[in-house]
């Protein structure tokens, strides 16, 4: 197969070369003919003498810069700009040789000869070299016409022409793009690859019924939040399929291609620029610092790791208990930042004696805390594990770190915490108490960072619904009116960072989550965006609260006020005090009520968290 295939090229590229020389001899000859308007006896013998004498070097001086400017080595079905821009710096340097060479060698023609010379010469080099782009592009536009998928493009910029061109020349795409919307009116009417600008988006709605799509791609990566909000919104009215190019800054390299094109997702819905944090405020207190993160393989904790990295530490340590995800974490970024130092550690933060050796041999500047069980449904089956993990794996840990001289310890905490009305909401609250306390007597600045869910994270509700609409419905929702805060997982993690840089011990950060969404239009927006209409291709169900579900979350306890800091997306909850002798005491019958995998757990809960509202289950 190789020999065959090496053979074919060989083949062609002689091809090539002997139509080369033929179209210099053509060019070399019909100038003289086309300047006496094709009356061959009216051209001077010295003129067709100065030619005939000079031929052969022409032949040899184009080959030669043909061969140099790759005219032989191009697969000449993927041909674009860089190649023609190729080909007609050949020709013209291969002219002005030409002219040269008549020149000084005494050899005279008519001054126009070298014109007509230099455009016979570029045309039948692009006919030849472009003939296999035509030829392949038209068995693409036949093969693919009966299973074409009919499309319309959003955005007439550079990104879409990158996009119309690349389906364009793609053999195995089967789009055919059919119109493209833009709001620049002065781009209405105009040609994009050969494609119409029809109008701005109010023709949305009109045009996909006209053109028949069935798929809507949103081509505007430089684009706000808002913006693109907007035009979903829209398009998600429609039937079609909603595929969008990510925005610029999540472009890293600044490539545009199709392949970079995703589903739209929920997080191009909240209609939020991205958020921005003091770079400068994170550099400091991270840059050269050995940083830890506990829970690091997990969905927080992994995002947590690929900004830090990013942000100069001397040391990253990466503690978790499950193995695959450690490994998984490792290897990205390793392939990404060869440089880093990197240490995985595999260990669970309910091993004291584990997390002791740890702090002991790596003495860890800064500590973010993201271990934890958050499954609610689970946790309310598993109480017990809750406490074990939550309660006593943050205790162990910020003991470690207290008496190891780490600087600051960032716990991850919930909204949930709030008012819990279940086990993992008041075990995460014990946990900002324990951060509170450790705070008064150590040297280490203990902190939390309380925010609410997280669009993607492992056990949200939005991978759920996905799974769910992929395998035909029923979309289950658990109560038409539960209301939930969302952030992306990449804007919660630099507020965490952030949140740590302005530390100064004790505090109870609450991220700014914007506004509630309620769970039942983000089902109905998920279906819509994945081209189904909602209870006609996807049934929601409605399946009552599950245990400790309740219909609301807040961030704040009434009792607490707020406290705005530099970033005005995070702001720090008033500090509640507590019986210091009454709560150790607490905790001393809470670890021993779970060690013995006590029933009454819940009950011990409440009395070191009053706002805790038991809700028994029949698994205990």
């Amino acid at each position: 197969m190789k020999k065959n295939c090496k053979k074919f090229l060989e083949i062609g590229w002689i091809l090539l070369i002997i139509y080369d020389i033929a179209s210099v001899i053509v060019s070399s000859y019909i100038p003289l003919i086309i300047r006496y308007e094709f009356a061959f006896s009216e051209i001077p013998l010295a003129f067709i003498n100065s030619v005939n004498w000079f031929l052969p070097f022409n032949i040899a001086i184009t080959l030669v810069i043909f061969y140099f400017f790759k005219l032989y080595q191009n697969l000449w079905a993927y041909v674009g700009v860089s190649e023609a821009q190729n080909v007609i710096v050949a020709c013209l340097l291969s002219a002005f040789l030409q002219y040269i060479g008549l020149y000084c060698t005494g050899h005279y023609v008519p001054r126009s000869y070298y014109f007509i010379s230099l455009f016979l010469l570029s045309a039948l080099t692009f006919i030849s070299r472009f003939f296999f782009r035509f030829v392949r592009d038209t068995k693409h536009r036949i093969k693919n016409q009966k299973n074409s998928i009919s499309v319309m493009l959003i955005g007439a910029g550079s990104a879409g022409s990158a996009i119309i061109k690349e389906i364009l020349s793609s053999y195995y795409s089967t789009m055919i793009i059919k119109c493209i919307i833009d709001d620049n009116e002065e781009k209405w009417g105009r040609y994009v690859h050969g494609i119409k600008v029809i109008g701005g988006r109010e023709q949305i709605t009109y045009a996909t019924k006209i053109y028949q799509i069935e798929q809507i791609i949103i081509a505007l990566p430089y684009e706000s939040k808002q913006k693109i909000r907007d035009i979903v919104n829209i398009c998600k009215e429609t039937d079609c399929k909603l595929r969008i190019l990510p925005s610029i800054y999540q472009l890293v390299n600044g490539e545009v291609s199709v392949s970079k094109i995703r589903d739209v997702d929920l997080e191009d819905l909240l209609g939020r620029d991205p958020i921005k944090v003091d770079l400068d405020s994170i550099l400091e207190y991270i840059r050269g610092k050995i940083v830890l993160v506990t829970g690091g393989g997990g969905s927080i904790g992994s995002e947590l790791c690929r900004q830090l990295v990013t942000h100069q530490p001397k040391q990253l340590i990466i503690v978790d208990i499950y193995e695959n995800n450690a490994y998984a974490i490792q290897q990205e970024l390793l392939s990404k930042y060869s440089h880093i130092d990197l240490t995985v550690l595999i260990a669970s933060v309910r091993n004291e004696k584990r997390m002791n050796w740890i702090f002991e041999h790596y003495h860890p500047d800064i500590v973010y805390h993201a271990a934890a069980h958050k499954h609610v449904p689970l946790m309310e089956n598993s109480p017990n594990e809750a406490i074990k993990n939550n309660v006593f794996g943050t205790w162990k840990t910020a003991q470690a770190a207290a008496m190891n001289g780490t600087k600051k310890f960032v716990m991850i905490s919930t909204d949930k915490a709030v008012n819990p009305s279940n086990i993992m909401g008041a075990s995460k609250r014990i946990c900002e108490m324990i951060i509170q306390m450790l705070n008064r007597h150590y040297d280490t600045d203990f902190v939390a960072v309380r925010f609410g869910n997280v669009l993607g994270s492992n056990g949200s509700v939005i991978p759920l619904f996905k799974k769910q609409i992929e395998t035909g419905g029923p979309v289950t929702v658990t109560h038409p009116d539960v209301i939930r805060y969302f952030m992306t997982i990449p804007e919660a993690v630099q507020l965490v960072i952030q949140a740590g840089a302005y530390a100064k011990g004790g505090e109870v950060f609450v991220l700014d989550m914007g506004e509630p969404v309620k769970i039942l239009d983000l089902a109905k927006n998920l279906i819509r965006l994945s081209g189904y209409k909602v209870n006609e291709d996807i049934k929601i169900v409605f399946t009552g609260l599950r245990p400790g579900e309740k219909l609301y979350e807040e961030l704040l306890m009434s009792e607490e006020g707020m406290e705005d800091t530099g970033n005005n997306l995070i702001h720090i909850g008033k500090m509640i005090r507590f019986d210091e002798e009454n709560f150790i005491e607490k905790l001393d019958q809470l670890k021993n009520a779970a060690d013995n995998e006590s029933d009454n757990i819940r009950e011990i809960v409440q009395e070191i968290v009053p706002t805790y509202v038991v809700q028994r289950t029949d698994d205990g």
